[in-house]
């Protein structure tokens, strides 16, 4: 495997299987450019919910690319990532599947009203500032995922 698709993803094939639906409660997708995030992130969330499976990638245009509607319970989305900003993502999955669940995560703050102007589409219900704990990460992704 070459360097470029290790930072592209972190994860086994998103082909689920019927073993996988019975195995597993809930999927989530985490996509950030930071390869310590989403490591740290998917093994933390793995971790401590064994029901709930997680893929993670490193760069929006490969998550992009092997999207599959109906498959992800829970996004975890990187706002300011260098090919793709997480908005524009967010918009591109939103057209791929309505009914995803979303939390933007960012180190930096949001200003909401010109968040509004920009991507009129996009509604910022779920914000996770970094940097996060493992244990206020997962209690978030629990409130979203009930």
């Amino acid at each position: 495997m070459t360097k470029e698709s290790k930072i592209g993803r972190i994860s086994s094939s998103s082909v689920a299987t019927s073993e996988d639906n019975e195995r597993y409660w809930k999927r989530i997708l985490i996509v950030d450019d930071d390869p310590d995030n989403t490591t740290t992130f998917k093994v933390g969330i793995e971790n401590a919910n064994k029901r709930i499976a997680v893929d993670a990638y490193n760069d929006p245009r490969r998550a992009l690319l092997d999207f599959q509607p109906n498959f992800y319970d829970l996004l975890l989305i990187d706002i300011k990532m260098p090919q793709i900003n997480g908005f524009q993502f967010s918009e591109r999955i939103l057209d791929i599947d309505i009914n995803v669940k979303i939390c933007y995560m960012s180190s930096g703050e949001i200003n909401r009203d010109a968040l509004r102007e920009v991507h009129p589409s996009i509604t910022l219900g779920c914000f996770i500032k970094k940097p996060v704990t493992i244990n206020y990460l997962i209690d978030r992704i629990m409130q979203e995922l009930d």
